[in-house]
């Protein structure tokens, strides 16, 4: 994956351009950048007036699930724990916070919370249809 090139080579390249070394095109072949990345580097000086990088913030927008929201998912689902996404969803709703479905599975998964079938609960005692239409027997066969 692509890495960001270092302050000291903006900082390089940027005060070379302020000299007067050159213009940003050859000072670009000559620090090994492209063109654009000077023209994009110089650009931000002149809108920020710094030569380093600006820190990268926080990418996406603010969830509305915060902390006291999933503090009353954990609540309903302590009182009720085989409330279903869609009635979570529902009561959330009610609350003011309103979210797709697929985003109420995410952050129950975060939570570690699953919303699936235990699969250490004891089978069924109804043995299941054969494709001849014969229940199996619920005893495994030897073999």
């Amino acid at each position: 994956m692509a890495r960001a090139y270092s302050d000291d080579l903006r900082s390089k390249l940027l005060e070379a351009y302020e000299a007067g070394a050159g213009s940003l095109q050859g000072l670009a072949q000559q620090f090994r950048v492209s063109f654009g990345y000077s023209k994009k580097i110089r650009r931000q000086q002149l809108q920020t007036g710094q030569k380093q990088r600006r820190p990268q913030s926080h990418h996406g927008p603010v969830s509305r699930l915060t902390e006291g929201v999933r503090e009353e998912l954990r609540s309903w689902l302590r009182q009720q724990p085989d409330l279903t996404e869609a009635e979570l969803r529902e009561r959330l709703q009610t609350i003011g916070v309103t979210v797709c479905r697929s985003r109420v599975g995410q952050v129950l998964r975060e939570m570690g919370l699953r919303r699936k079938k235990n699969r250490f609960t004891p089978r069924s005692a109804t043995p299941r249809r054969t494709s001849s239409g014969v229940r199996s027997s619920p005893k495994s066969s030897p073999g």
